[in-house]
């Protein structure tokens, strides 16, 4: 073999174990192998010629001898002189074109009247300044059904508590004079006076004051109204407002009603008092 050849198998040679490391690496990275052997084979390809092209192909020498021994051969000539240039021959002269026609006179339009400037548009209200920039495409859900129960509010401040002594709460303070008296009894009815101490708040005390204010009955309790309820709490002397701290009204009106009570139950049992 000559040295071309020993040159292009080399070239192959190294081009085919490229292409065997590139077959290698694509399997290791997860490719078929028809993939990697395709693959493998046109790098092996690409580089055989390219391998081949670089390090094969010879390289040609300039032939400085010849070239050298040419030049004083040839003798330098001298360039023919140019020819004279044809003189160029006269341009026609061009004829008068003959003048236009004068365009028949118009008589003049009557000047258009000015139209009257528009007036200016009246400044929005102060309540469009107030509108928001935005406002929403299509409504929202629910926003008809909000603005429908929507109402006005208005801060109320709370009501100042009532003055000690104050039962009916008129802002007056009026001692016995307090409410309303209610209707009382001279004494107990036929039937006898109710246990009032079944009345959570009267006890045996109490109970005896009641019924020397002409209280002896579950009833008259249950009836009396807000006022009445004042003037009793006034004229308790000694435990002043003590009917509506306990609620008398509303135990009273379960009793008289025939009902018992957790409370007068305990004292129907004894115990409480004894």
């Amino acid at each position: 073999m000559n040295s071309n050849s020993n040159c292009a198998l080399m070239c192959w040679a190294m081009a085919a174990a490229a292409g065997f490391l590139a077959f290698v690496m694509l399997m290791v990275s997860g490719n078929t192998f028809m993939a990697s052997a395709f693959l493998a084979a046109v790098i092996t390809g690409v580089l055989g010629l390219l391998f081949g092209w670089l390090f094969c192909t010879p390289m040609e020498k300039p032939n400085t001898t010849s070239s050298a021994s040419a030049a004083p051969a040839a003798a330098p000539q001298a360039a023919p002189e140019p020819a004279p240039a044809p003189e160029p021959a006269p341009a026609p002269e061009p004829e008068p074109e003959a003048a236009p026609e004068p365009e028949p006179v118009q008589a003049a339009e009557p000047a258009p009247e000015p139209t009257p400037e528009p007036e200016p548009a009246p400044a929005p209200a102060a309540e469009s300044a107030a509108e928001p920039l935005v406002k929403a495409s299509t409504p929202l859900a629910g926003e008809a059904e909000l603005a429908a129960r929507k109402g006005t509010w208005k801060y109320e401040a709370p009501a100042a508590p009532a003055a000690e002594g104050d039962y009916d709460k008129d802002g007056v303070v009026e001692g016995t004079d307090e409410g309303t008296k209610p209707q009382l009894l001279d004494g107990p009815r036929e039937s006898g006076a109710d246990d009032l101490k079944q009345i959570k708040g009267i006890g045996p005390k109490l109970e005896r004051m009641c019924n020397a204010m002409g209280v002896y009955h579950f009833d008259q309790i249950a009836s009396w109204t807000d006022d009445e309820v004042a003037w009793v709490d006034a004229n308790l002397e000694g435990f002043k407002g003590r009917v509506s701290r306990d609620t008398w009204v509303a135990q009273a009106k379960v009793l008289a009603a025939g009902g018992e009570t957790e409370f007068s139950q305990k004292v129907e049992k004894g115990g409480v008092y004894d």
